[in-house]
């Protein structure tokens, strides 16, 4: 059948300046081809629109924590290589600031591939890594190698891998996806298969001993289930558990009532966290200056769990100020980004993977304030770390990919559910058709 100007579906239009081929239809196959034409992005437009569709301000403030980081470690790496020196082994005063460049550059390149994942492939692959960290984790307690009293790492040669560092931004995926389910049946029992599988993650930590994660990671179980409706006498109920679990490590684990009874009796003057408050207020607010810093010299674990105290004596207060910030800021961004979100998951999962980085910033830097209880715990992004490192790039790149949002595209006004206005317990536009067809 002719369409226009003697053009037809399946054959050419006859111009004056010859045979044209007919114009593309959508949903229609042309003369001669199996399939509707395909647009081939080159790799430069992939990376083009990839950085249109990144958010330019989390990212902006992810850098900036990692260059502090790596400020902080030269500042403090004297004071630990000094620490772990032998008679017969010297390690270098700038030992660990070097492995932490090489570390921070594998941990970049990390995640800057993983934040180019869709949502869909950061799905998949946090739920794969949660599947295999788990297994790791049953091993640890096994194989594992102790370190300090406790068996948290597992040991290939010269390389070792903490698999409670990959499970932490595994583990917010894969919750988010569980509980993502309730949104196509919300019969399935995900509040119940969420709480059991924390349940198992929290035991397998606690098998090591790693007290301070296990908090983490119930904590950031008990963020999505309170986001996704938990019900108040489940929430009444998980705290009970809470409490009783906290009671239960204080009596089972020496360590655990050891760093409890040190923060709740003061301790004393030699305790690594009332060092850590002295070399913290050291500087005063501005700061003693890089390596003219004292009180380092005496801290452990300085270029680790205890390096906000090393940024306070040489750097200031201030400086401290303005780290908390950032870290404030980058919770903030992502909350701002998932304010017109209308994916369940999304929202779950990038919620989880922000409680979890800054709930493990303000853990460690309240232990440096002397206003909790030792955990062990590094400072994100900042502290010297080689898997762990590693492990917070990777969850920070599938943070990066799951708020990628198109600039140009808004939210579907049509998927907005219409305002709810309740007179006696129904809707109000309810009431009014319900009159209506009474009153005829």
């Amino acid at each position: 059948m002719a369409t226009a100007a003697g053009q037809t579906a399946s054959g050419p239009v006859q111009g004056a300046s010859g045979t044209m081929p007919p114009p593309y239809v959508p949903g229609m196959v042309r003369a001669g081809h199996d399939d509707a034409p395909r647009i081939r992005r080159t790799r430069r437009a992939e990376l083009a629109i990839w950085w249109r569709e990144i958010d330019h301000v989390l990212l902006a403030c992810i850098l900036t924590l990692m260059a502090i980081g790596t400020l902080a470690v030269m500042a403090a790496s004297p004071a630990s290589a000094r620490r772990l020196s032998t008679t017969s082994v010297k390690l270098d005063d700038m030992h660990f600031f070097v492995l932490h460049l090489r570390w921070q550059f594998i941990g970049l390149v990390v995640m800057l591939l993983a934040a180019q994942l869709t949502r869909e492939q950061a799905r998949r692959a946090g739920i794969l890594l949660g599947a295999g960290m788990v297994v790791a984790l049953m091993l640890v307690p096994v194989i594992g190698t102790n370190v300090n009293g406790a068996k948290r790492w597992l040991g290939v040669g010269a390389l070792s891998l903490q698999p409670s560092e990959f499970m932490k931004p595994a583990f917010a995926i894969l919750l988010a996806w569980i509980i993502s389910w309730r949104q196509r049946d919300p019969a399935l029992p995900v509040m119940a298969l969420s709480i059991a599988i924390t349940g198992l993650v929290a035991a397998l930590l606690m098998a090591q001993p790693d007290f301070g994660s296990a908090v983490l990671f119930v904590s950031v179980a008990f963020v999505l289930l309170l986001l996704a409706g938990m019900p108040g006498r489940w929430v009444a109920g998980a705290v009970v558990i809470a409490v009783v679990l906290v009671g239960a490590a204080y009596e089972l684990y020496p360590n655990a009532r050891h760093r409890i009874d040190a923060f709740l009796g003061g301790g004393t003057a030699f305790d690594q966290v009332d060092l850590a408050k002295h070399t913290l207020l050291g500087g005063g607010w501005t700061g003693t200056g890089l390596w003219l810093g004292t009180h380092k010299l005496g801290l452990p674990e300085a270029h680790t769990d205890y390096i906000f105290s090393v940024v306070g004596e040489e750097f200031g207060l201030l400086f401290c100020g303005a780290i908390v910030l950032l870290y404030v800021a980058v919770v903030a961004r992502v909350v701002w980004r998932l304010i017109d979100e209308e994916d369940l998951f999304a929202v779950l999962a990038a919620t989880g993977l922000a409680a979890q980085l800054g709930g493990q910033a303000f853990i460690n830097i309240l232990v440096n304030l002397q206003l909790f209880p030792s955990k062990g715990m590094t400072l994100p992004l900042i502290s010297y770390g080689g898997s762990s490192t590693v492990a917070l790039c990777l969850g920070v790149g599938f943070l990066l990919a799951i708020t990628r949002r198109n600039p140009y595209l808004g939210r579907d006004p049509y998927s907005r559910p219409a305002p709810r206005f309740t007179v006696k317990g129904q809707p109000a536009q309810l009431q009014k058709v319900l009159q209506r067809v009474l009153s005829r």
